[in-house]
């Protein structure tokens, strides 16, 4: 585990993350012990390690196992039985995850003393930013963060998002660490109504808008939602602004509260100049031109999160965008050392008293998704290769024991003895017909190539999700766009021939399996791009929202099954596009990937 230190001292803070990634595989020993020795009472390792507690029995007697092997020992925790189950600390709530593509959210344990290191994990990541961008210092961060209303299970288990955990651990003893780095007041934050929440944090940074340093969200995603609610929304902004009164419909008590505090007067000076830059014709550059004095954005901007980079470049005009760190709901992992790097070559170094990790190796072309080998080459955190692709195992002193997490790193390099990884994608086939079966870093990479076919003509992909039509034969993929315009108030006309061919680089993107597929076998139809009328994917966002996601942590699934998801896809659609041509294919491909 962490150390205790001292997070307003940068000094010691760097200190850690050196000794950390330095004593790397003693760490790592230490973590497993650790986790096997308070956990061999437990029902669940007993019933596979019978006391032997050492490295190699663990691995030779635990299996590799999935969400669905855990979930009846989930279950029965959150219907009352005891947290001994799988952990010998008491399990003080079930973590909601988020992004599945049937929109139901898995439940993940998590103790009070886990929650505290992960709390440490994001003050270690801190002093990074300061470190390699000037200017932070000299104002505060406007962070947009949302809480999602828990709930309880059948026993009075609570179940909670990880970003509301974190929200909700900030107290009178330490909610001087939240004001002194953030614009908005904690309490506008903690509001349960996301509209009003994300009103009065903008209304927040716009009113000390030479204040800010920092702008961002925990996800490219979630930071882009707040653009488009800025964009309906600033008219009402500025007229608060100008007349020194708070809408009508703000009624929250936190929120009415925590604004009163900077809207305290009529203020028409900045209200006029806020109003003339968001007139402009063009919304380019618009997060510099209303923050002047900001140095970056901060969020998510890898794996699925990559999409959102043009657009983020876009309304930044240029401001770096910060990936700082990597995690998820089972296990908090690395951090980013380098904030300043390209979002093309964002690393994390993994942080080794966060879990205990192992990594199967991964081999696409032999290895199909949500399939482990008979004979898996597993190996250990210090023996990973540069350039290999793995998937990552954790085993978490919350009771998650070798859990497949499902995402796949490329080993990039190392700090220190500590591996740095690139994150690759989701371990996960997104799109299948007949032997074609297209990853989800397959799919992301085919769309990017295709969507740079739209800013000749001042285009730009919003969102997309896709699934496959087995409605007529051969089948084929469907690819659901949502465009949008460089220019406000333009007509999205998209160009026939422009939408043809970018089918077409989809196609041409994806392996030749599919290729061969379409072109030699007859066996795949021609992909599909149905263009989806502006505000499909808030509509399917709420849609998923309503069945238990949260708004901070919501992912646009890349592939959609859910049929009343499809049905307000379907009900969106404004155009459609196939390609005309089929993708090339030769037969020396048979014996290559590509």
């Amino acid at each position: 585990m962490l150390p205790k230190f001292d997070p307003t001292n940068l000094l010691a803070t760097m200190s850690v993350l050196e000794d950390v990634t330095t004593n790397v595989n003693k760490i790592q020993d230490s973590v497993l012990e650790a986790i096997l020795s308070r956990n061999a009472q437990t029902e669940y390792l007993r019933g596979f390690l019978n006391g032997q507690l050492d490295k190699q029995s663990f691995k030779k007697n635990l299996p590799i196992v999935t969400y669905e092997v855990i979930k009846p020992h989930i279950d029965r925790i959150a219907n009352g039985e005891p947290s001994d189950l799988i952990c010998d600390r008491h399990i003080s709530l079930l973590l909601a995850t988020t992004g599945t593509s049937g929109g139901i959210p898995k439940l993940i344990p998590l103790t009070a003393e886990e929650l505290e290191q992960r709390i440490l994990f994001g003050f270690l990541y801190a002093p990074l930013v300061f470190k390699h961008i000037e200017g932070l210092t000299q104002g505060k961060s406007l962070m947009f963060y949302f809480v999602t209303r828990e709930s309880e299970t059948a026993s009075g288990l609570m179940v909670r998002f990880m970003i509301t955990c974190v929200l909700k651990s900030v107290n009178p003893t330490n909610s001087f660490l939240w004001d002194r780095v953030q614009i908005s007041p904690h309490a506008i934050a903690i509001c349960e109504d996301t509209n009003q929440a994300m009103y009065c944090q903008l209304l927040c940074g716009l009113l000390q808008r030479e204040n800010v340093a920092r702008l961002g969200a925990p996800y490219a995603s979630s930071f882009l939602k707040v653009i488009k609610f800025l964009e309906d929304h600033w008219h009402e902004l500025c007229s608060n602004i100008r007349t020194g009164r708070l809408s009508d419909w703000i009624t929250d008590a936190q929120c009415v509260s925590g604004i009163s505090k900077f809207l305290t007067a009529p203020n028409p000076d900045l209200a006029n100049l806020i109003e003339q830059e968001c007139s402009k014709t063009s919304w380019e550059a618009i997060l510099r031109r209303l923050w002047p004095k900001a140095k970056c954005i901060e969020a998510v901007i890898t794996g699925t999160m990559a999409q959102y980079i043009p657009l983020l470049e876009f309304y930044g005009g240029g401001l770096p965008l910060v990936s700082s760190w990597y995690g998820s709901s089972e296990c908090f992992i690395g951090i980013n050392l380098n904030p300043l790097s390209k979002p093309s070559d964002v690393s994390y170094t993994i942080i080794p008293s966060m879990g205990y990790f192992e990594f199967i190796e991964v081999v696409k072309d032999r290895q199909e998704a949500g399939h482990v080998p008979a004979d898996p080459v597993v190996v250990d955190l210090v023996d990973v290769k540069i350039g290999h692709d793995y998937e990552l195992l954790v085993t978490t002193f919350s009771g998650l024991y070798r859990y497949r997490l499902g995402d796949v790193l490329r080993v990039t390099g190392f700090h220190n003895n500590a591996p740095q990884f690139y994150f690759v994608g989701r371990q996960k086939v997104v799109l299948s017909i007949d032997l074609s079966k297209t990853y989800e870093e397959d799919l992301l990479k085919a769309v990017k190539n295709a969507s740079l076919l739209l800013e000749p003509h001042d285009l730009m992909l919003m969102d997309f999700t896709s699934r496959v039509d087995l409605s007529s034969l051969p089948g084929h993929y469907v690819l659901y766009w949502e465009l949008g315009s460089k220019f406000k108030n333009a007509k999205l006309y998209p160009n026939s021939n422009v939408l043809e061919e970018c089918c077409l680089t989809v196609e041409e993107s994806l392996d030749s399996v599919y290729r061969k597929g379409r072109k030699n076998d007859k066996i795949i139809g021609p992909l599909e791009i149905k263009v989806v009328k502006p505000g499909a994917f808030d509509e399917l966002m709420n849609f998923f929202l309503s069945r238990g996601s949260s708004v901070s942590q919501y992912k646009t699934p890349r592939s959609v099954t859910h049929e009343g998801a499809l049905k307000i896809l379907e009900s969106k659609v404004a155009y459609k596009f196939l390609s005309r041509k089929s993708p090339s294919w030769e037969l020396h491909e048979l014996h290559s990937s590509r």
